[in-house]
Parts: C-alpha cells; structure tokens; sequence
C-alpha cells in the first residue's frame, strides 16, 4: 500500500512562483490525483542511507522521504533554495539542496545515491534528452539503486485536464510517457513501470511510475 502524502498547509509552502502546481493538491477530485500520483511514486521507494530528488519544487515529497532516508538531497532549477530550507528544517529535516538540471550533475560523485526521485520531471525534457538524463541518473546511483520516475500519460483527457487549469500542454510537455520508458529500457539493464488508471476509471491510465535498476 503506498504511503500517504504528508501534506502541509498549502500557505505554509514556500519558495516557488505561481505557476507552480502546488494548490492542484488540495482541490477536489484533481487533489486527490495529483496525491496519489506521488503517493505511487513513493511507494517504490525503497529507502537507504541518501535520496536525491530532482525538481523538488515546493519540497512536497520531503517529510515522506525524511521517514525512508537518512539524507535528502535535491537539485531544482527555478526554486529558492533557502525558502524551501526555512519550511522544512525547524521541523527537523535536514536538507541539501542545489541549482541545477537532471542532464548536468557535476556536483554529484559517482556511486553517490540509494534514490533518485523525479515526479513529473522528464515530460518537460526533449525526446532526445532522455538518454543522457538518464545516464548522468545511472552514474550518480550506487550499484545497485534505483531511479523512482513518474510522468503523466498523455491522452484526451489529460490534454483536457490542462486546459480546465489552463495550461496547453503542448507549452510544457515535449515528451510522452512511452519515449520516457523506451530511453529508460536503453539505459537501465532492469526496471518496470507501473500505470495508475483515473478516478473514476473511465480514462484508464493517466500516470505511470518508472522503478529502474542500477
């Protein structure tokens, strides 16, 4: 059973912009998606000694993963690193949080992580892309670890959920769900994914999350 999502007052989240999708997370019906969807993520966590998550944004995923890790690290282009840190450290989770990108990790040694955790990171990636996100991922693993993704899967009814919250999709996603586990595959020696359909059922799936191997 994947764990649940501690969320936080959503006003006590701090350190990104307002395109940010934070305030999905407490709405009706879309809330309860967009939680499960990182739920599901989590839930193929298998926990360790060091987690890095990649576009941590709001750092929504920080007290689950403060259960399962000894150190969480984190690398995100556009968020305030020291907003982020004032949220989550007088609660007793340490951080160690960067600027940066998942295709350029020279900060990080090779053999470093137990986890590497991106939640509806990859889609924003070039179809081209992957591969080397993905390799720069593997290196940064120890032998052995894994790499947690999850990316939504695009279909009518996701395209039409972007419009309801008023986005065009076509602005942010460049790549699809089925490039993003084809490039894993290439990659990675072992892995799976796994679909989460809608709630109700009616749209199948609209979420899957990659558990790759090192």
């Amino acid at each position: 059973m994947p764990p649940k999502l501690k969320l936080l007052p959503v006003d006590q989240y701090k350190g990104v912009n307002n395109l940010d999708p934070i305030k999905y997370y407490y709405w009706p019906i879309f809330g309860t998606m967009y939680r499960r969807r990182v739920e599901l993520a989590l839930g193929e966590c298998t926990g360790g000694e060091r987690v890095l998550e990649v576009g941590f944004g709001t750092g929504l995923a920080f007290p689950n993963l403060h259960d399962a890790y000894k150190e969480i690290h984190g690398i995100d282009l556009t968020a305030d690193i020291q907003a982020v840190k004032s949220v989550f450290e007088p609660m007793g989770i340490s951080l160690f949080l960067k600027k940066g990108d998942v295709l350029h990790m020279p900060h990080y040694e090779d053999n470093s992580f137990d986890t590497v955790l991106m939640v509806s990171i990859l889609e924003h990636l070039k179809p081209l892309e992957l591969e080397r996100a993905f390799a720069e991922v593997k290196r940064v693993l120890k032998p052995g670890g894994q790499m947690v993704y999850g990316t939504p899967v695009e279909k009518p009814f996701m395209v039409f959920m972007f419009r309801m919250l008023g986005h065009d999709i076509r602005d942010e996603h460049f790549s699809t769900e089925k490039e993003i586990a084809a490039a894993a595959y290439k990659v990675f020696s072992k892995g799976k994914v796994v679909e989460m359909k809608s709630t109700p059922p009616i749209a199948g799936t609209v979420y899957t999350v990659g558990n790759f191997i090192k």
